[in-house]
């Protein structure tokens, strides 16, 4: 049996969000979404279902809060249709699923995020990111140069770990405002300048260059690029 906690404000009955939950063993607690962001630590569900069905954004700030603070168990975001269009990598979710799904479905993607949480909490996989001398732990939300812990923002963070997931790869400043900050967000791509800028001077006239910058095109992270480089690739 999975220990479940449904996060949501939803005024109609909890099994509207995901029928399918009745139809299957497992114990469901429910909470409103505002009950649980300021209280991580008191969370002891295996898999925490978050209700995504009206309010996408709301739902992803959620998600992606309980990643900030800590959470360990799985997250699920239960989402319609249309909402699949939207959610992306940085919402911070393990799985989602379609509030019609049908049990045999939700049965294996409970089964499957409960799986590779108990695998992370037993040291079965290793959520650290390295790009040289730079190292990126996720579940721990830091970042290490060497024996020097960086002082990042969420979206720094973010940016980061991103670049370094896909190092060689360059993406333009239109590409990573979507995968960063998501559909959502408005502002221009010269957001995306300023946070390579301040990364690069948290990472220290030492490292600064694995963040290279294409002209005309945009950013990459090239943890290997020799010293004698690093000056062309500075704005």
């Amino acid at each position: 049996m999975i220990e479940i906690l449904m996060l949501t404000d939803s005024a109609v009955p909890s099994s509207t969000v995901l029928p399918a939950l009745d139809l299957l063993n497992h114990r469901v607690a429910v909470q409103p979404t505002r009950t649980v962001s300021g209280a991580v630590d008191a969370v002891t569900a295996d898999v925490v279902i978050v209700d995504g069905r009206t309010d996408l954004i709301s739902a992803r700030n959620l998600a992606q809060l309980l990643r900030a603070k800590g959470l360990e168990a799985a997250v699920i975001m239960v989402l319609t249709e249309g909402g699949m269009a939207a959610v992306a990598a940085t919402w911070m979710v393990d799985d989602v699923v379609l509030d019609t799904a049908g049990p045999a479905e939700v049965e294996a993607r409970l089964r499957l995020a409960s799986a590779r949480t108990a695998a992370v909490e037993d040291g079965g996989e290793d959520l650290r990111i390295q790009a040289g001398a730079i190292v990126i732990d996720e579940a721990a939300y830091s970042v290490h140069v060497g024996t020097e812990a960086l002082n990042l923002t969420y979206k720094e963070f973010e940016l980061l770990k991103f670049l370094a997931q896909n190092q060689g790869r360059v993406f333009t400043r239109s590409q990573l405002l979507s995968e960063v900050w998501g559909y959502d967000y408005y502002g221009g791509t010269r957001t995306v300048d300023v946070h390579v800028r301040r990364l690069r001077s948290k990472l220290g006239p030492d490292h600064e260059h694995v963040i290279t910058t294409v002209r005309n095109v945009g950013y990459s992270l090239a943890a290997d690029r020799s010293a004698e480089h690093r000056l062309s690739d500075q704005r």
